[in-house]
């Protein structure tokens, strides 16, 4: 029989994962019955990273964590067993603030709550996925959250976010959370940025978080100094780890405080959802986000799935929104066609509100393609 693999990542704003997959397999059964249909959707460590585990079969556990600028929220991450997923666009997102960003005072003391709560429970593997940040703290927020006393010359605790660290003088980790000493921290990182200076946290995302060119300054500034504190209170300088400025400096925090590994995001979320063993075997892989371009190409998660099933010598094609990638591109990409809702839509409108009808068209057209 027939075996085709669906592992999409989401349409953002439009549909999940698993309601790409859905309708692409609605298409394919119906030009041909007699099918192995095995879904995987998928995540790169941005949001949907949650989901993705979910449908693999982990559980949700809900719980109240701070947002990016201190109020109590209602969130999640996801468990099953000693392993867990945590999302950090699910408590400390750019995306939670709308459009009244605070790339001073924003923290990630959300994402150290969160983590906190799965090592209470009971999980000794934890993938983090730090996609989609608000803040540019160099991670001292998540620190405080799980134990650390960040405090400034007179000993008190410093403010929150990035601005916060202007007075960091001293860090003391000897109330760090027990749970890490045998917990295995997975942090999913697609990105090599230093912490500080014209390739850092602050120089490279702040203005995407919202901060000017003077903010900017501050900012390196300021992450500079919680460098060298952390420096002298561990004995190794970590601000240049390719990853230490993901995630306004997570990277940075997780590395030099928690004994964290830095990993590329689809990689990890893929092992954690099965998706290498899924492949083995398999006779067709279908895989797409809402936007098939450059970023695709650099690490994104269709790009990881093909990566994954080309070296089981396994066909890909690609579903997505709309493809900005010419034939080289999609070469590059490791796909043999992509298929685009633009492509079958009457117009935009259609291509937002139809998807899922649209999706059982295209994947009609993949049957006919690569499975006739």
């Amino acid at each position: 029989m027939t075996r085709v693999v669906i592992a999409p990542d989401k349409f953002k704003g439009t549909l999940t994962a698993a309601q790409v997959a859905d309708g692409l397999e609605r298409g394919l059964r119906s030009v041909v019955t007699d099918l192995d249909v095995v879904t995987v959707p998928v995540a790169d460590g941005g949001d949907g990273t949650l989901a993705a585990a979910e449908y693999a079969g982990f559980r949700r556990e809900t719980l109240t964590a701070t947002d990016p600028v201190g109020r109590t929220i209602d969130t999640a991450y996801v468990r099953d067993g000693e392993r867990a997923v945590v999302e950090m666009a699910e408590v400390s997102g750019l995306a939670m603030l709308g459009d009244d960003l605070d790339p001073m005072n924003a923290s990630s003391r959300g994402l150290g709550e969160v983590i906190a709560a799965a090592l209470d429970a009971g999980a000794r593997t934890l993938v983090i996925g730090i996609g989609g940040s608000a803040s540019s703290d160099g991670g001292a927020g998540m620190a405080q959250a799980l134990g650390a006393r960040v405090l400034d010359s007179n000993g008190t605790d410093i403010a929150p976010g990035g601005a916060g660290l202007d007075d960091v003088a001293e860090l003391d980790l000897t109330g760090l959370h027990r749970g890490l000493a045998d917990a295995e921290l997975l942090f999913a990182c697609d990105v090599d940025n230093p912490l500080t200076g014209e390739r850092g946290a602050a120089a490279v995302y702040g203005p995407q978080k919202g901060a000017s060119i003077e903010q900017v300054r501050e900012l390196d500034a300021g992450l500079g100094r919680w460098a060298d504190v952390v420096a002298k209170a561990t004995g190794a300088d970590r601000r240049d780890v390719a990853g230490a400025g993901a995630a306004g400096g997570v990277g940075f925090a997780a590395v030099a405080l928690l004994g964290a590994e830095l990993r590329p995001g689809a990689e990890l979320l893929f092992e954690m959802v099965g998706l290498p063993q899924a492949v083995v075997g398999a006779d067709l892989v279908i895989t797409g986000e809402g936007t098939l371009d450059e970023q695709t190409l650099n690490g994104k998660a269709p790009a990881a799935v093909a990566k994954l099933a080309a070296a089981q010598g396994v066909p890909v094609v690609a579903v997505c929104g709309v493809n900005k990638l010419g034939a080289d591109g999609l070469s590059r990409l490791g796909v043999r066609r992509a298929y685009a809702l633009m492509d079958v839509a009457r117009d935009q409108d259609e291509a937002m509100t139809q998807g899922d009808r649209l999706l059982e068209q295209i994947g009609a057209q993949v049957a006919g393609f690569a499975l006739l």
